[in-house]
Order: C-alpha cells, then structure tokens, then sequence
C-alpha cells in the first residue's frame, strides 16, 4: 500500500522556527478514528477495547483476591495485593479540587487541546498535571499525603545528614547496600544508585530541605513529564496527534504514585532526555548535535538515578528506528560517558552497586515474595496506572503490531524493490524492512518514509532539518507503546520487579497512555472520565504507600 503524497506547507510554516508553528491544525482530523481497524467494523473494534479494558480489571481483581489468599503469613510484605497500600476509604482536602479538575480536564481538555497554541498547550500540560497530581495527594492530607512522603525512615531524606564528605560518600557508597553492612542504607537508598540521594542532598546543601521542599521539587519536575511527552509525540506523529494525546496524558491515573514519589522525578528525567533525542534525530532542533549531547547527559542522569531504567533503552531505540537517524547516537554516548566517568572518578562503579543491590534485594522482602504471582500480578498493577483509556488503546497498539509482523513474515521479501532483493547486506535488509512496512502496517502510513505521512499530521509538524523529519500518523503511537511495553515484560520477567511496580514502572507508563489516542474521538467522552475514575477511586478507597 503506497502512504498518500504529503501536501506541501505554505509558505508561512516552512519559514517558521524550529517547533513552530503553532497553527494550522485540522479539527476534522480530531474527531475521527486516527487509527482504523482493518478488519475491524467499528462497532466491533470499540467493543473490544471496552473489553479488553474490562479484561484487564478483571485481572486486577483476581490479583487482589488471590494476593489476600496467600498473604495470611505475609510472605507478600504487602498491605492490600497486588499493590502496596491499605485498605481505607476516606475524604480528604484534596476531594473536592480532584473532583474540580477533573470536570475541567473532562469538560474541556480536548477542545482547548485542539485550539491552543501549541507553545500554550504546553505551558497549560505543566499546570494542569501539577493540579491534578497535587489535588490527588492531598486527598490523604497535607502531612500524610504530602510532607510526610519523604520524612519516613526508609526515604532519602532520612539519609541525607550522613552525606559530609562527596568523596567518601561515593568510594564507600556501595559498601553500605548489603542488609547485613554495618550502617546500611535505607530501602529506597539502597535500592538505587547514588544520585538519587545526591538530590536531596543538593537541595539541602542550598537551603531547601526538608519534606516540604523536597515535595515540591518532585511536584513541578513531574509535571514536566506531560510536555516532554507532548513534544515527543508532535516530532514523531504530528501535531493533531500529539494534541489528541493531551487530556489523557494529563488525566493519567498513575498520577496517584507521582505525587510525591521520587520515581516520579526520574520519569520526568528519563521523558526529558527521549524528547531531547527525537528532537535531535528528527532534526527539529536548531542545533541537533548539542541537543541530543542534552539527551546523553539526562539518559546518563538518569542510569544514576534508577538501575532499573536502563530499560529505557527499547523507548530509545523506537525513537531513532522512527527518525531513520543515527547522527545523535555519538553525541548520546558522549554525553552519558560524561556522566558516568564523573561518577567513576569519584569513586562509584555502576556495576558494584548493582551487584550489591541484587545481594541486598535477594536479602529482603523479594527472598519470600513468589515469582509465580508477581510476575502476572505487575501486569494486572497496570490497569490502574495506565487506566481504562490506556488499556484499551494498548489493545489497539497490539493489534497493529500483530497486523505489522504477519505482514513481514508473509510479505517481507516480495514487497521489496528488485534491486533491493538483488543487493547484500545490511541495507538491502533495512530496504526490505522498509517495503514490508509500508506494505503490511498501512496504519503506520508514514513509518520508514522521510518527510512525514499524510493529512494534517504531515503539515502541522514541527519543520525538519538535515533531510529528516517527523514520521507522521498514528503508527509512532503503536511503536512508542510497544516499545514500552517491552521494557515492562523484561522488567516482570526479570524477577527484579516484585510488587511495587505501580510506583517503579511510572518512567514506562509515561509512554504507555499515548496509546489511548488511538482510540476513536467520538468515544474520548467515555474514556476521559474512566480515566479520571480510576485515580479518584484507587486514592479514596486506598491509602496508598512506598
């Protein structure tokens, strides 16, 4: 199937900066289906994402009767399974803001998504997100659901006197991990590498310890995540699509762990530097060199924030595989070498401390907790972290994938050019690839060409630069979700994610709820407000922890 001919950009968009303009935008693209189920009537497609949906809460009510089950002796080391909370509904002064914002999101969200400015859609993602993120913890109260966050012995905060001496600090770092370590560190210290608590302890060193500022940096820095992610998918799938991509990203039920858990601060970390790399890979940035150097700094940042986000790396690489750029991979790797000898010459290797953390993780509560349960019990955590929306737009994205691998499997030679099927080597495999592609996944019209796809997506794109550009459509949704959901299957399968994946796994879910555009416009009605359901009834009928 050959993608439709792009329209050319008048005058006035080509000449506009990098990640402008603004305008045009096509409304009529917006209440429509980006994605049609070939195969699929639609009737039949959207009762089976309310199914799948269904599905999936299904399975998170058999995780937490089953989790009760076999929790009589507390092998789990949970309170209420498959998440770690307690069972208490209440009210609290962040009800009634939640409820507000809510309607508002609800109400309006999708037609301002539509009509803002783009620079004003994202300085109103930030906000939005802080109030919704905000509101939701303070349904537990100011002391409980906000300040008391980090205070308690098993945070960061409670380590942070013992950092006087950097040097020291870093040399002996690991030493400390092991739970049988004289003056071990506490959970969650051990659990990462040391710049996490180097955070905390920068924030003290200039005067802003403490829970009450420590919350509100985490606040503000994961709000963020929305506009990197908006960017993100505006330079990869279009403007239209990344304005459908709004309401839902700022809706996200996983908002309940982000306010205030530090993972939310490395999510936020991990979404700047994969926006700053398909800035740098699509061309869209004045100078891409120096941005996707940006993207190596944070993606270095953030491996010493978090073991656990090397996983980013199949989010990474579906950025660059969508570009058909690999110009910013040196200066990615620059930049996160700069990162890393930094912390070697301070005397921190990353493998130790990831060794002493496997020795300290098979010590704790990961010894008594079964492989058997955690491993399809993570999975069922994501139906109240991504949402109803999420799940079914996951639904959609699998499809699409399932459609896209018969298609190479059946077609992937044939499709080819003849002189493509003559040539050797990797890039007559990469030209093959690139045929099936466009033959088998007409929902990715736009996938493997430069230049971008059809419709409006391809005219109210940021402008490329350096003969790249944003691929267009609503296939980048389907390769960023599945891209996600990769790094969440490794991360189950691995063994190294038992429990608390509703907090741990919020840097991939950030790249998960994408997938609800997917999902027709006509139904975003429905699906908003079982977005915001969720979140205002997991923090109402639970009192969630970490």
């Amino acid at each position: 199937m050959i993608p439709p001919r792009a329209r050319p950009c008048p005058p006035a968009e080509r000449s506009g900066r990098a990640g402008e303009p603004d305008e045009p935008r096509d409304d009529h693209a917006d209440r429509s289906a980006p994605v049609p189920d070939r195969g699929e009537p639609g009737g039949r497609a959207g009762r089976h994402d309310v199914v799948a949906a269904v599905a999936a809460f299904a399975l998170f009510a058999a995780a937490a009767v089953i989790g009760t089950a076999i929790d009589d002796d507390g092998r789990l080391s949970l309170r209420w399974p498959p998440l770690y909370a307690d069972w208490e509904p209440h009210l609290g002064p962040g009800t009634a803001p939640t409820l507000l914002v809510a309607v508002l999101v609800v109400g309006w969200g999708p037609a301002l998504a539509r009509r803002l400015p783009w620079r004003g859609l994202l300085w109103a993602g930030w906000p939005a997100s802080l109030a919704w993120t905000f509101s939701l913890a303070m349904i537990d109260g100011w002391e409980r659901g906000v300040v008391g966050r980090l205070t308690g012995r098993h945070e960061y905060l409670a380590a942070v006197d013992r950092v006087d001496d950097l040097g020291r600090f870093l040399t002996t770092f690991a030493h400390h991990v092991p739970l049988d370590a004289p003056d071990n560190w506490p959970v969650h210290v051990a659990g990462h590498p040391p710049g996490a608590l180097l955070t905390f302890v920068g924030l003290d060193r200039i005067g802003a310890g403490g829970g009450v500022w420590g919350a509100a940096f985490i606040l503000l820095v994961a709000a963020s995540a929305v506009p990197a992610v908006l960017v993100t998918v505006r330079v990869l799938a279009g403007t239209t699509t990344a304005r459908r991509v709004a309401p839902f990203a700022v809706l996200l039920p996983a908002a309940v762990w982000m306010g205030v858990s530090a993972d939310a601060y490395f999510a936020a970390v991990a979404a700047w530097g994969v926006a700053l790399l398909a800035l740098a890979a699509s061309g869209a940035a004045r100078r891409p060199g120096l941005t996707a150097f940006g993207a190596g700094l944070l993606f270095g940042w953030m491996l010493f924030l978090s073991y656990g986000l090397v996983l980013m790396a199949p989010t990474a690489l579906a950025v660059l595989l969508l570009t058909r750029s690999w110009r910013p991979v040196l200066p990615v790797v620059a930049g996160m070498a700069v990162v890393a000898l930094t912390f070697l010459a301070g005397g921190f290797w990353w493998w130790e401390g990831y060794q002493a953390l496997v020795e300290r993780y098979h010590q704790g509560a990961a010894r008594l907790r079964p492989y058997g349960y955690f491993v399809w019990a993570n999975a069922a955590v994501l139906a109240v972290t991504v949402g109803p929306a999420g799940i079914a737009g996951l639904r959609r994205a699998a499809t699409a994938g399932a459609r896209w691998t018969r298609g190479v499997v059946r077609h992937g030679r044939a499709d080819a050019e003849p002189a493509t099927r003559r040539r050797r080597g990797p890039a007559a495999a990469v030209g093959s690839l690139a045929a099936s592609v466009r033959a088998s996944f007409p929902v990715v019209p736009a996938v493997l060409p430069a230049g971008g796809g059809g419709g409006s997506d391809a005219r109210s794109s940021p402008p490329a630069r350096h003969g790249t550009g944003p691929v267009g459509g609503a296939g980048p949704l389907v390769v960023l979700a599945l891209s996600a959901a990769v790094a969440v299957l490794a991360a189950t399968l691995s063994g190294m994610s038992k429990a608390e994946t509703e907090r741990i796994w919020l840097p991939f879910v950030l790249w998960l709820i994408p997938a609800a555009a997917l999902l027709p416009g006509r139904w975003v009605r429905w699906w908003l407000p079982a977005q915001a359901a969720t979140a205002v009834a997991v923090n109402h009928l639970l009192l969630t922890g970490w």
